[in-house]
């Protein structure tokens, strides 16, 4: 008996490609910034912590306003959001290459954040409903994107930014310009269905034990992701360029173990074991960081290496939060990412002010023991976690694709 070819992934409608290049823009802006930072800090005047505080007030609004993307986007419709939200980052990432002050670039940032949350609530989601293949499908397409996104962003800001700091800025203005008038031209389709989602709902949503669990998990990991991230580019002593390429080999390190190995981890370990292996390897590599942080070769060593082990981690705590609820994906999505992004908003301005009262160990110690925490949370919480080991990481439903989204940084 034949078996009916499975469609290939990458056979999609032109609408999928047109919402999947506005994924990967938009994930281009979580590393973009990262090359520029001392740059910025030297042609504004800014402290290292000012300057951090970019990461903070972009990831702060992006976190916060997770809370009630499902309620507009329930209401307004999907196309209407991703293009609300693409048209916010347009404007705002055109006023950050235009401010003359850091307050002002901080201030425009938030904006930033406010139309990223509004487009990656909503784009996974859309991909699923389009894509040949089903849902398993629009994850590969999906994690694809951020990979090359994470990736692309810091290089793409190293070359910008070798002309001048606000270079990356106009080149997020003309990528997402682009991307506005494909989602704008190519998707179409039927008259959406709209369930209106409650207020409430992300709220009540981190009653569930499991989700809870995982939020806070996610927390606490993205503190060590966001100190490797964004603090590292002030002890590298690299210039725009240097930093760029640092961060693609991580990046590109972040991609392959994303998309292909913790893939192949999950069909042979359960989910919480490998987050208790991985975790405590992200925490060694971190205090490596850390002690090593003087020689800039082995931090550019450590740093990638952290993209392989952040990249399982993405993935891995995606699978588990699919299987952790029975909730709408969108709900789901938007408690578990309001929750994580904290985490990434706190990290990068403590970063600085431990590096200016102690020394460049003492953060990257800090991130190690936030690693920890989020080992010991998923070790204390596995009671509620049992059943996310019990289901095979093949079998993810449409329903929870979307909280994907919450692993996009």
């Amino acid at each position: 008996m034949n078996t009916p070819a499975t469609p290939s992934v990458w056979k999609q409608p032109a609408q999928v490609w047109a919402v999947a290049f506005a994924c990967v823009v938009a994930f281009m802006g979580i590393g973009l910034v990262d090359p520029i930072l001392p740059a910025i800090a030297e042609s504004l005047q800014a402290s290292p912590v000012e300057t951090e505080l970019l990461f903070t007030s972009y990831l702060l609004v992006t976190g916060l306003a997770m809370l009630v993307t499902s309620w507009i986007s329930s209401r307004i419709g999907a196309k209407a959001t991703l293009l609300i939200g693409l048209a916010l980052i347009v404007v705002f990432a055109l006023l950050c290459a235009l401010s003359g002050s850091v307050d002002a670039v901080i201030g425009f940032r938030a904006g930033w954040g406010l139309g990223n949350a509004l487009f990656i609530s909503t784009a996974l989601a859309t991909i699923v409903g389009a894509a040949s293949g089903g849902s398993s499908a629009a994850i590969v397409l999906y994690e694809a994107a951020l990979g090359l996104g994470i990736a692309v962003g810091p290089l793409l800001g190293g070359l910008l930014g070798e002309q001048s700091w606000r270079g990356p800025f106009f080149g997020v203005v003309v990528l997402m310009a682009i991307a506005f008038v494909a989602v704008l031209v190519l998707l179409r389709g039927p008259r959406e269905k709209r369930v209106p989602v409650k207020f409430s709902a992300p709220f009540t949503a981190l009653r569930r034990p499991a989700l809870a669990v995982l939020a806070i998990t996610a927390l606490f990991y993205n503190i060590g992701f966001f100190v490797l991230l964004a603090f590292s580019p002030f002890p590298l002593g690299f210039g725009a360029m240097g930093i760029g390429l640092t961060f693609f080999g991580w990046g590109v390190a972040l991609a392959v173990t994303s998309v292909w190995v913790a893939p192949l981890l999950m069909r042979r370990m359960p989910r919480t074991r490998i987050i208790l292996v991985v975790l405590p390897l992200l925490a060694i590599d971190l205090i490596a960081a850390g002690l090593l942080v003087a020689n800039a070769a082995a931090l550019v060593a450590c740093i990638v290496v952290g993209g392989l082990l952040l990249g399982v981690m993405n993935t891995v705590l995606t699978e588990a939060v699919m299987e952790a609820t029975d909730l709408p994906r969108s709900v789901a999505s938007s408690a578990y990412s309001a929750v994580r992004f904290l985490g990434g908003a706190m990290a990068p301005p403590i970063a600085a002010l431990l590096w200016h009262a102690f020394n460049a160990t003492v953060p990257y110690l800090f991130a190690a023991a936030s690693v920890l925490l989020a080992a010991l949370t998923v070790l204390l919480g596995r009671r509620a976690l049992a059943h996310i080991d019990d289901e095979p990481a093949d079998t993810t439903t449409e329903d929870a694709a979307a909280i994907l989204v919450g692993d996009a940084a």
